[in-house]
């Protein structure tokens, strides 16, 4: 009777995406993942932070290139011996879950929030939180992605929010936290300002409004000054002119009918342009003076909203000032301020007096939805953008549009809800970068990026021209602010802890959101009464930013644990986060313990439509990611994407039939010498019995061939170490695409009669012998990138191995990275299978050429 077969027979065609959801059967039934973790403990601690979605909307292609990178990374990491915590985290917070449940509930304003009470509207918007967890876990896992979903962290937790917490007393207690009056970025669609850096997420080039204003002179007769803006909104509030006080200006007269202007001269031929009149024809220059001459000039407002209060405060609005800031590149050398709009006319309007440095003073006739209020009469209720054609009409009529036209230019839009954004004056709290930047520049120096340009460049320059980060929102679900002020705020509390709330509160607290904490006051020490919390809760990028301390409850639990893998060893996002939570990651860190966040960075680029155009629901212009794994399965789309330009911070063009090519031109021909080599050994096993692997056969051979391809192995082995040393994944897979190329196109195919046995049982053992070590050690190598179909070859070839030998595992996943045999290398006879290659390839293209 036959000895039974060692390996199992497989099919000739195999079906990846069916063979795959065996795979995610067969690890769901050894508890693979948990396995793997439990293996590992007590081994070197290798750190990954895993930045947190969203779950308001379904992962898109950029979530699962990320997913995928990290997972790579960190598979790798644990092949390499170390123990790997891998815990999904949610980003629960903020507009995206606000948005929804003002959709849901036609919430048009703070006033219909607080009309339903912040409570039910807090609630609400944590009942949709998770509205696509189940999703979620159902793809990342599809795709391979080995991370802990059950022990997950979310940034609602109470346990992460008293870390938020102390994040920021930490920062307030080394007086790095401030309050300010500012005129700063605002999303009229969202009630609230914006950080520079979310400023800079989303420019987009718009067409705007770009007009010339005549104001009249009070002090002459049928005389003006000229001002251009885009902004006509912001003409209401006009308060003053500025002048550069060193250009020169132009006093001149229309010949036609005797009007005066005050214009800049290098901006004169531009308006005589744009009006299509001729400088020299249509005009007569009266004088040439500096800009200081013109200072002191006092104008009529355009509009009568405000001369009431000019006159009961004793105002001096509307005359010309000077700065430095006014220039030559557009408009009239004369710049109009509307100091509740603009940083530079709030800073000149205050330098001059116009207005107060606390604010007092100023006219802000729009309210926190950007529409005019009820000064403005001829505009109440109507948003600042929509009045634009409406003030230009009025304008119009009273004679002072001297030119109507548009310009196009690129102006920032609310990243969130891709409104244009507005300047607005507004209180808000800050954190104090610019005082750090060097510090933030010296703590990035010691990061290693993937690719270095994007530390060297884009990071590094934001990092020297870092702001003090606005942190306050104007919003209801988000972690509170915990600061308890006075009414004059002069007073400020800041706490930092759960149990320091509770001894204020006198009761115990369970939920550190607005509604269960913003009744509680505490006793001034000063006699101003009861400190009473701020209105606002913090910038969800601080709560992302805060993830290596909160994730773990730092410093409330977990301490030692968290302080022995602090930095990260890696992390991994899109080019976008340079200006978003890598940026915050290296604040905080700075900030708290002077390091930074991370050692390691892969910054992947942007996954767009084949076209290059950006992926659109809407436009349907790009392959579902989950019939990709249905149609081509997930090893496919991994590999595809990490073997392509976008883990190097490069947009991938993504097409289905490159993620088809990996299947023709890479698996098959590998299943192909899988196949063949399970045939050859069972031929082999019904001749001459056992197969029984023995590197040691393969290490002695003389053919050529063996060595050659037990050098090439061994050559992969040392490479993919070291270049996932320098988490440059897209040369490891390049590295492992070749041998599978060597093995399959040259090895296999020249050696296939020695496989057979045509030259003897003995020659037949070698060559089978140096097959398996190939395909084994590949099916380890190649583990991290693609877990499917490693998995699949590994199950069967591990039978043929002994209990207690080193590859010999429930998975492959549990194997270790082999280290390469330095005798093994032979460059001589790699050099001359080469050399034989490009011969043959060469003969190969001439008979083509010679259609032989």
């Amino acid at each position: 009777m036959a000895k039974p077969a060692t390996f199992l027979p497989i099919s000739e065609k195999p079906d990846l995406p069916r063979e795959e959801e065996k795979t995610l059967e067969y690890w769901k039934e050894i508890d693979a993942f948990q396995e793997s973790m439990r293996q590992a403990r007590g081994k070197p601690l290798y750190n990954f932070y895993d930045g947190p979605p969203f779950a308001t909307g379904l992962p898109h292609y950029g979530h699962i290139l990320a997913g995928t990178i990290k997972d790579v990374v960190c598979r790798h990491a644990h092949q390499r011996g170390h123990y790997v915590e891998r815990r999904f985290g949610w980003d629960c917070h903020g507009v995206p879950v606000e948005g929804i449940i003002d959709a849901k509930l036609n919430i048009k304003g703070r006033g219909d929030v607080l009309a339903m009470g912040i409570d039910k509207y807090n609630e609400e918007c944590r009942s949709i939180v998770q509205m696509y967890t189940k999703e979620w876990r159902q793809i990342v896992e599809r795709f391979g992605r080995w991370i802990d979903f059950d022990n997950d962290y979310k940034t609602m937790d109470l346990s992460y929010m008293e870390s938020i917490w102390w994040c920021f007393k930490t920062l307030f207690d080394k007086g790095m936290v401030y309050r300010a009056f500012r005129v700063m970025a605002y999303s009229t669609a969202l009630c609230t300002p914006l950080s520079n850096f979310e400023v800079a997420l989303n420019y987009k080039e718009v067409p705007d409004p770009s007009i010339i204003v005549q104001f009249k002179r009070t002090d002459k007769e049928n005389a003006y000054v000229l001002a251009w803006t885009t902004t006509p909104w912001t003409l209401p509030s006009n308060l003053a002119l500025c002048v550069h006080p060193t250009l020169t200006y132009l006093r001149v007269k229309k010949k036609a009918d005797g009007v005066e202007w005050i214009v800049g001269k290098d901006r004169f031929d531009w308006v005589c342009s744009s009006i299509k009149k001729d400088p020299k024809k249509d005009f007569e220059v009266l004088e040439e003076m500096p800009g200081e001459k013109v200072v002191g000039i006092t104008y009529e407002p355009l509009f009568p909203y405000f001369k009431e209060k000019a006159k009961a405060e004793g105002r001096k609005y509307w005359q010309v000032l000077s700065d430095t800031y006014v220039t030559t590149a557009a408009g009239t050398c004369i710049v109009h301020q509307a100091p509740a709009f603009g940083e530079d006319d709030y800073r000149v309007c205050v330098k001059h007096g116009i207005i107060d440095k606390d604010g007092t003073g100023m006219v802000h006739p729009v309210d926190e939805g950007g529409c005019f209020t009820s000064d403005v009469t001829d505009f109440k209720g109507q948003h600042v953008k929509e009045a634009d054609k409406h003030i230009k009409e009025m304008l119009k009529q009273k004679g002072n549009l001297v030119f109507n036209g548009t310009e196009v230019h690129n102006y920032p839009h609310c990243w969130r809800s891709e409104t244009p954004l507005i300047y607005r004056a507004i209180p808000a709290w800050f954190i104090k970068v610019e005082e750090v930047r060097d510090k933030l520049i010296a703590n990035n120096n010691q990061t290693y990026w993937v690719p270095s340009f994007v530390k060297e460049k884009r990071f590094h320059n934001w990092l020297a021209e870092a702001r003090d980060w606005c942190v306050s929102r104007n919003r209801y679900w988000g972690a509170p602010i915990p600061l308890w002020v006075s009414d004059d705020f002069e007073e400020v509390v800041c706490i930092g802890s759960v149990a320091e709330l509770e001894q204020y509160a006198g009761r115990k607290i369970t939920d550190l959101h607005r509604h269960f904490i913003d009744d509680i006051t505490i006793p001034s020490k000063q006699g101003k009464g009861m400190l009473k919390r701020v209105d606002e809760v913090f910038d969800c990028w601080f709560e992302s930013g805060s993830m290596p301390y909160s994730s773990k409850h730092y410093p409330f639990e977990n301490k030692d644990e968290f302080e022995k893998g602090f930095p990260a060893n890696f992390i991994a996002e899109g080019l976008d986060q340079t200006r978003g939570w890598f940026y915050t990651l290296m604040v905080l860190s700075t900030h708290i313990f002077d390091k930074p966040a991370f050692q390691n960075l892969i910054c992947n680029g942007l996954v767009l439509a084949a076209d290059g155009k950006k992926m659109s629901k809407r436009l349907k212009n790009y392959p579902d990611p989950t019939d990709m794994c249905n149609k081509y399965g997930a090893d496919a789309v991994r590999m595809y994407m990490c073997n392509s330009p976008v883990v190097r911070a490069e947009p991938l063009k993504f097409r289905e039939d490159g993620v088809m090519d990996i299947v023709k031109d890479v698996f098959l021909p590998w299943y192909n010498a899988y196949r063949f080599f399970i045939l050859e050994v069972t031929r082999y096993e019904m001749e001459n019995g056992k197969f029984v692997p023995d590197p040691v056969r393969m290490k002695k051979s003389s053919n050529v061939m063996d060595k050659w391809i037990n050098a090439s192995m061994h050559e992969l082995i040392r490479f993919v170490r070291q270049e996932m040393d320098g988490y440059r994944l897209y040369t490891v897979v390049g590295g492992l695409t070749k041998l599978l190329e060597d093995l399959t196109n040259w090895y296999v195919r020249l050696n296939r009669d020695r496989m057979r046995g045509t030259f003897g049982a003995d020659d037949a053992l070698t060559s089978l012998c140096t097959l398996y070590e190939v395909l084994l050690n590949l099916s380890v190598l190649l583990a991290p990138v693609t877990p499917f179909i490693t998995e699949l070859i590994y199950q069967n070839l591990a039978r043929a191995l002994p209990d207690g030998h080193p590859f010999k595992a429930k998975s492959v996943h549990f194997v270790m990275v082999p280290d390469h045999d330095p005798d093994a290398l032979d460059p001589e006879v790699q050099k001359a299978v080469g050399r034989m290659q490009s011969l043959i390839e060469l003969g190969r293209t001439c008979r083509e050429q010679r259609q032989v």
